[in-house]
């Protein structure tokens, strides 16, 4: 007997929630909201900069100008490139290899059971220490990067996926038991829907801690990214390039993150979950 998504995953009568559309009042109003924390933010900086000076807080104007020093030369845009490269790589592994071993998990209890000592192990040891055993054993080309960043993103998306699967509501399962729906039936009409919300928490937060590992991972082994450009600016004295640095790891994570919460929002939309 085939089972529908109407009569598994929603109640009777039940209709799903709707999104509150942003409308352009509102918008502007968080625009104007922004743009006034940039300000105050600017000005708080600038504030600082002036008290100690330019040896050792950059000021706003300073900034920019060494910005467009790198970018003149190239240095900034093939920093980002690389950066970029890598943590895409090494985070999109971790959430394709995360999500399904997390899906694995909250549904098959035996491999829980196998599989979680090993887990709750390796989570709670950070990527910066395996960045010297990554250089020997793989070298210091995009490989030891890439496996730093993939360690760093798989835990992250399995346990929230896993969480996921295991909060779906049991009188859910039980009744497409009770219609005779198979494990496959029930994974894709029920327990993915309904996991979903998780995995992309699970992505956005696995994003984040990557560029904590892209830091210390091009530090120590890279001869172009933002890390190593931060390291190199302070070899040569330059707190200007530091702060460049710095900054663009702070946009660029801001965008990527947008990024993957507009996407978030698409797909939820359909389910009618609000982000």
């Amino acid at each position: 007997m085939t089972i529908t998504t109407t009569e598994a995953s929603a109640p009777p009568r039940t209709r799903p929630r709707r999104i509150p559309e942003v409308g352009g009042g509102q918008g502007l109003r968080i625009l104007g909201l922004y743009a006034l924390a940039v300000l105050v933010g600017l000005s708080v900086w600038q504030l600082v900069a002036m008290k100690y000076g330019p040896s050792l807080v950059a000021s706003p104007r300073e900034t920019l100008s060494a910005a467009g020093e790198l970018a003149s030369d190239g240095t900034l845009g093939n920093s980002v490139i690389a950066s970029s490269r890598r943590i895409l790589i090494g985070w999109g592994l971790g959430v394709v290899v995360g999500a399904p071993v997390g899906l694995l998990i909250g549904q098959i209890r035996i491999v829980r059971q196998f599989l979680e000592p090993y887990i709750e192990f390796f989570r709670f040891i950070p990527p910066v220490a395996f960045v010297t055993l990554a250089v020997v054993w793989l070298g210091i080309g995009e490989t030891s990067k890439v496996v730093l960043i993939f360690y760093t993103a798989v835990f992250i998306v399995t346990l929230n996926t896993s969480a996921g699967v295991m909060a779906v509501n049991e009188s859910k399962l039980r009744a497409a038991a009770s219609l005779g729906a198979s494990r496959s039936q029930v994974l894709r009409r029920i327990v993915l829907p309904s996991t979903v919300p998780y995995i992309l928490t699970g992505a956005r937060l696995a994003m984040g801690n990557s560029f904590l590992t892209i830091v210390s991972a091009e530090i120590v082994a890279a001869q172009v990214g933002l890390g190593s450009l931060i390291w190199t600016s302070r070899n040569y004295g330059r707190i200007d390039w530091v702060f460049v640095g710095i900054i663009t790891l702070g946009l660029l994570g801001l965008v990527y993150d947008r990024v993957l919460r507009l996407i978030a929002m698409r797909v939820l939309r359909k389910y009618g979950v609000n982000v």
